[in-house]
């Protein structure tokens, strides 16, 4: 009897279902190998090794190592390396050393050394002068590290440096190796090491070249890698970028020793551009902003932010009477704020009569002529105490509410009192009834309590602005004394001050006195030669703490280089800045900025011509309009708007 094998059936189903889960093994496979994963970012498109260098893409790269250090090390030997202008990374490898074991080499360290010098003695060798130092900061180690002052340490320093060609390679490696043989500091090229030399810098603690150096404690600390120049603060506003580190320059001008700054710079380097943007940020921080403007720069900022602006024109309404009076002042002059006025209406009324013959010498030591004589003085004194007089005002302080006079009062006076005074009200009488009557001779009708007023006065005649300038000045000042805030004034063009002498020495005052009643002054100017070269100038240049420099004329920079005591790179550097880029000083720091500004405060504040083409022309087709810029500003200013 036969029996036949059993026939295996087949499931068509089953067979189908293992060729679909295959292939999708198979595309899942596929797919994972074209997942890209974050070391495809980060990895160069190429890396190829010589001997001497190495090449990352299209850029090549050479790995040095320090193998020598001179005997002492001072603080801040790295800053070069830190802030030189060159592409660089660098590591440092510090490894901590048992000072028991540390203690015991020194032990055989100084025996073999003094059985060398006893050795030398007994052959009537000279003295090795190596030797005993050796032995006496081997000596001195011991001593440290035995009562713990010290720890041992061995540091690994390795740096890695990058050019576009090999030519540019040699040339940063030439500079770089020099700033670090001037400081006895020597390096070498990790040849045929340079693949060691990049896993032992790029940032996965692998130490790779292992070329190491006794530290001690004290001489570690010196290796602190961390001192680039910084200006960065916690409170403040920003200024721009740090070029040295590229790093934010925040900083709050009134943490000095007192708010003020001078911006020095050629017409069209950016002055009234970073002015403008401290003017704007300094607002969201609640600071009043105060700006003389003599050339109408600052108009379309005003309007943006919600300010008032004041045109000084004598076809204008606004008037402002010089001889107002504060109602509060400071302790010092609070028996007699009449006397305090007295003194800036001489120096007003010198300005006013004296004209052309009160401008100064170039040197800014002293007038040409005397604008006033001892007997014009004299009865011009007596005059103003009598005009007053007539108005009510005493020295009493229960009289100082009453209405104040006004030039046409003083030329009334003058003109019916003996000696010079009929001279001297002819002299005044242009600013009464002649040509520039009315501005400046009538009651003020100006009340402001804005956060940013502007005092336009590009209109007025120019005998007439530094006369105009002048008394904005007081009236600010006068404000500044009755309501003490936290305030910012800017002048613009103050060159134009510094021309005659009496304005030089009341800006000057200001200058000396803002910081008590919390106000920093901004002086700006592009006519360096001039402001420098009066003695009030360079006074206000001293007295400010914050000084910011950008693009210079070649004729200026000998004069700026000698009064900030530049560095020749500093000095060479001045008048090849590009537009926005400078040296900012505060205190006895200062950094290469670069001011930078969002596109919306650009468009507020700029007057470069191509851009304020472009900004109309783009309001014309509805893509911006100074109402949008307004409400986007309010909004920032004024938070819950």
């Amino acid at each position: 009897m036969a029996f036949g094998k059993k026939k295996e059936q087949i499931d068509p189903a089953a067979v189908a279902q293992a060729q679909r889960a295959q292939e999708a093994q198979e595309v899942q496979s596929a797919f994972r190998k074209g997942v890209t994963a974050l070391r495809d970012f980060i990895a160069p498109s190429s890396i190829e090794f010589s001997s001497a260098y190495f090449q990352i893409g299209t850029r090549f790269a050479r790995t040095f190592y320090v193998y020598g250090y001179p005997r002492q090390l001072y603080t801040g030997w790295l800053s070069g390396m830190v802030n030189i202008d060159e592409v660089m990374d660098m590591s440092l490898y510090i490894y901590p050393v048992e000072s028991q074991v540390v203690l015991e080499n020194l032990r055989k360290k100084v025996t073999q050394l003094e059985a060398g010098i006893q050795i030398d003695n007994e052959k009537g060798r000279v003295r090795d002068p190596a030797k005993q130092a050796q032995i006496l900061d081997a000596e001195e180690m011991r001593d440290k590290l035995q009562v713990g002052e010290e720890r041992f340490f061995r540091l690994g320093f390795y740096f890695t440096i990058y050019g576009s060609s090999l030519d540019e390679l040699e040339f940063v490696s030439h500079k770089v190796e020099t700033m670090l043989g001037q400081q006895l500091v020597f390096s070498k090229p990790a040849s045929a090491q340079q693949e060691q030399g990049l896993n032992s810098i790029v940032p996965q603690f692998t130490d790779q070249l292992q070329i190491r150096r006794n530290f001690s404690t004290g001489a570690l600390s010196t290796s602190f890698p961390f001192t680039s120049a910084d200006l960065t603060q916690d409170n403040g506003i920003l200024y721009g970028i740090n070029m040295h580190n590229s790093g934010l320059v925040i900083f709050d001008r009134f943490s000095l020793e007192n708010g003020n700054a001078v911006i020095f710079a050629k017409s069209g380097a950016g002055k009234s551009f970073t002015v403008k943007l401290e003017a704007l940020r300094s607002m969201m921080f609640g600071t009043e902003i105060l700006i003389i403007d003599p050339e109408n720069e600052y108009e379309r900022m005003c309007d943006a932010a919600g300010g008032a602006y004041v045109r000084l024109s004598l076809n204008s309404a606004t008037r402002i009477n010089p001889f107002d009076l504060p109602r509060v002042v400071d302790a010092e002059e609070s028996d007699n704020p009449l006397r305090s006025n007295l003194i800036t209406l001489h120096g007003l009324l010198r300005l006013m009569m004296g004209g052309a013959q009160a401008q100064m010498q170039a040197s800014g030591n002293a007038a040409i002529m005397p604008a006033l004589s001892p007997a014009e003085e004299a009865d011009l004194d007596s005059a103003l105490i009598e005009t007053y007089a007539k108005a009510g005002i005493t020295n009493d302080p229960l009289t100082h509410t009453a209405q104040p006079p006004t030039i046409n009062d003083l030329y009334d006076t003058l003109l019916h009192m003996g000696n010079t005074g009929p001279q001297l009200a002819q002299r005044l009488r242009k600013y009464t009834t002649g040509t520039f009557a009315g501005i400046f001779s009538q009651q003020s009708n100006v009340n402001i309590n804005n956060p940013l007023v502007v005092f336009n006065i590009r209109d007025l005649e120019d005998e007439l602005r530094p006369v105009a300038m002048y008394i904005v000045l007081n009236y600010i000042w006068n404000k500044t004394k009755s309501d003490q805030k936290r305030r910012l004034l800017i002048v613009d063009e103050a060159w134009q001050l510094m021309k005659y002498e009496d304005s030089a020495n009341f800006l000057f005052s200001l200058a000396k006195r803002a910081r008590k009643y919390n106000l920093g002054i901004t002086t700006i100017t592009q006519d360096v030669e001039d402001f420098m070269g009066s003695r009030m100038g360079r006074a206000i240049v001293a007295n400010a703490s914050m000084q910011i420099l950008l693009k210079q004329s070649t004729s200026a920079v000998d004069v700026l280089s000698d009064v900030f005591k530049l560095t020749s790179e500093e000095k060479k550097r001045l008048s090849q800045f590009p537009v926005g880029q400078g040296l900012f000083f505060a205190g006895q720091n200062h950094v290469h900025i670069q001011v930078v500004a969002s596109p919306t405060e650009t468009g507020l504040i700029t007057t470069n011509p191509n851009q304020v083409q472009q900004i109309n022309a783009a309001a014309q087709q509805g893509e911006f309009t100074q109402q949008q810029g307004t409400i986007d500003l309010s909004n920032r200013l004024h938070p819950g708007v």
